[in-house]
């Protein structure tokens, strides 16, 4: 059998171009999903930044400051997180592009991490003084019930030191009287002319000590003031009385005794019964009565 050698270098040349082909489509195809791959990474990883910027974002909102000065440094930073997630969705997927975004976030997870740590810290404090004011609050309120409850009782005991301090009288007396060389007591209206009337003041040293105005007062049957001296006035309160007595009072028991002389016109007495009262400014000590036939 005759060869020709031509025509086998034709076939080693086509053989060789074959393999050589076969192995640059396998080559062609392993760099095709390689690249693929590698996009797919970078699309992934992107959306990972994406993601991160855009959870970043929501804890923005979330955020809740007091202070002025952390405020603005919160919205610098939104504002610098919002900017670098347009920018970065705007962009392809690129290694370079991915490399500096990265170092971007890192950059703002850094300010980040000290920011919150002082919008933590402050929160804690203002939560601490929230407690403390809750706490201030309450025992203010306590107390103001403890001092309400405190200025009853000393109203309380000022109103019985007060009433205990009050001027008192007992053993009230009235004696109609005849006048003459020596007067001489009577039961008759038509021979009365005058009217004693005794009390004692009561001892008391819660009393203040001094001069004191006391009044009497005596009405006859008809309702009228008998041997009427004058009237005097205690706010809206006029007392019209027969006789005033000024007396020393010393918180010591002192008797008391005054005679009330009637007028021209309460002569003569009427019969019946005539009131006798005492007081003391506005306030009646007692009282007694007298009958006249």
């Amino acid at each position: 059998m005759i060869v020709n050698p031509q025509f086998f270098n034709y076939r080693i040349i086509i053989g060789s171009l074959i393999v050589g082909m076969a192995a640059l489509g396998v080559f062609s195809f392993n760099t095709y999903q390689s690249v693929k791959a590698h996009q797919h990474f970078l699309d992934q990883e992107k959306k990972l930044v994406e993601s991160e910027l855009s959870q970043m974002i929501l804890r923005y909102d979330d955020l809740s400051v007091t202070s002025e000065l952390i405020s603005d440094q919160l919205d610098s930073a939104k504002k610098t997180t919002k900017s670098a997630l347009e920018e970065l969705r705007l962009m392809k997927s690129d290694f370079s592009v991915l490399t500096r975004f990265k170092s971007e976030l890192s950059a703002i997870k850094s300010k980040n991490a000290i920011l919150f740590k002082t919008i933590d810290s402050i929160n804690l404090l203002n939560e601490r003084l929230e407690n403390e004011k809750l706490m201030a609050y309450s025992e203010l309120n306590e107390q103001q019930k403890a001092n309400k409850s405190l200025k009853k009782i000393n109203k309380s005991l000022s109103s019985a030191i007060e009433e205990g301090a009050l001027l008192t009288a007992n053993s009230f007396s009235a004696k109609a009287y005849r006048s003459g060389i020596k007067s001489t007591s009577t039961n008759k209206a038509v021979q009365t002319d005058q009217i004693e009337v005794c009390f004692t003041l009561a001892e008391n040293t819660l009393t203040e000590k001094g001069m004191k105005d006391i009044y009497i007062q005596i009405l006859n049957p008809l309702n009228n003031v008998i041997g009427e001296k004058g009237a005097v006035e205690f706010g809206k309160f006029l007392l019209i009385y027969s006789d005033k007595q000024r007396i020393n009072y010393d918180n010591e028991v002192l008797d008391v005794c005054t005679t009330i002389r009637a007028q021209k016109n309460d002569k003569p007495f009427s019969k019946g019964t005539y009131y006798v009262s005492v007081f003391h400014k506005e306030r009646k000590l007692g009282s007694t009565q007298i009958e006249l036939n």
